[in-house]
């Protein structure tokens, strides 16, 4: 692609989106509400197999003990399920929870490790002090990698799909997929990736307020980027800030950043991130992807991978038409 010339690394612009994962947020359960039903479905089956022994004993005495039935009843049998898929969650909970305290301890001791690549960010379990899950930590029945996540529209259980996509084209010159539903942390490694899939830094970054932070503007200027990051929402009907003289000592990096894209040309910067990335998600779910056919995130990324290039290839295919016509105007 960059010998092609196809994409410029001008201006990349970063976002998310939250696409439904092949599961309802219906099928998702609390761990508080896991031990309550597990405790609920134990005394259910505890009763149901009393009433089986005292109707097995009366029928004994009617009929003959060679005259009984072997098969489960099948409410006693889908209580049975039901319990042991609760039991099977709860200690996939449970046991996440306790490696990311372990993992955390063990950061605590090897902040001395050489730096490596930003890692994408994964959903973390809310915790307690011991690192048994909070009573409000949930697990889905149906895809135990995807998360409750807020969007425009309400609640949906999904998963978040980010791309950073090329000013020129809308070429998406990276994307990942994660269960983490803010933004901010998938800034970096984003980063990282297009500078990995195109052999240079993109010079300027533009994103919505959902990826700021601090270490954000900092992470980008050093590897070469100039940042645009909003700082914050502004409402429709109020003016856009405007800029006059000299900034002022003492300024901290958020006021700094929206005193920048209030100046002329980082107003006009900012305001192209909408016309670069938005319409890519826009594009996309007109094609027909409302939600992920495949479950677990390993095989979503996969398909979120599958998504994006078939974007990349009609983007490519029509940037090939655009070089190809002046010369075949001339020729």
């Amino acid at each position: 692609m960059r010998e092609a010339g196809l994409v410029k690394l001008g201006h990349v612009a970063l976002d998310g989106t939250k696409v439904k994962a092949n599961a309802s947020k219906h099928k998702a359960m609390s761990y508080e509400h896991m031990k309550k039903k597990d405790n609920e479905l134990k005394a259910k089956v505890a009763e149901m197999l009393k009433q089986a022994e005292e109707v097995d004993a009366e029928e004994d005495a009617r009929f003959g003990k060679d005259r009984r039935g072997d098969e489960l009843p099948r409410e006693l049998a889908r209580a049975e399920s039901r319990r042991a898929r609760i039991r099977e969650l709860k200690a996939e909970l449970e046991a996440e929870a306790k490696a990311q305290k372990e993992a955390a301890a063990k950061d605590d001791h090897d902040d001395d490790s050489p730096p490596g690549p930003t890692p994408l960010p994964s959903h973390q379990i809310p915790t307690k002090a011991d690192g048994t899950p909070t009573d409000k930590a949930q697990r889905n029945f149906t895809d135990a990698d995807s998360r409750i996540m807020k969007t425009e529209d309400g609640f949906v259980q999904g998963y978040n799909a980010q791309a950073a996509v090329d000013g020129a084209n809308q070429i998406i010159v990276g994307q990942a997929l994660t269960n983490q539903p803010p933004d901010a942390e998938h800034l970096l490694p984003m980063l990282e990736e297009v500078i990995a899939n195109c052999g240079r830094a993109p010079d300027e970054a533009s994103a919505d307020a959902g990826y700021f932070s601090e270490s954000n503007v900092l992470g980008a200027i050093e590897r070469g980027v100039e940042p645009h990051i909003a700082t914050g929402r502004r409402k429709h009907d109020q003016p856009a800030p405007t800029v006059r003289g000299r900034p002022k000592k003492g300024l901290t990096f958020k006021e700094l950043m929206a005193r920048k894209l209030a100046t002329r040309r980082g107003a006009k910067i900012y305001s192209r991130r909408k016309v670069i990335v938005e319409p890519v998600f826009g594009q996309i779910k007109n094609r027909g992807f409302r939600q992920f056919l495949l479950r677990g995130l390993a095989k979503v990324r996969g398909e979120w991978s599958l998504i994006t290039l078939t974007h990349n290839l009609l983007k490519l295919f029509r940037a090939r038409l655009a070089l190809a016509a002046p010369n075949a105007a001339l020729g």
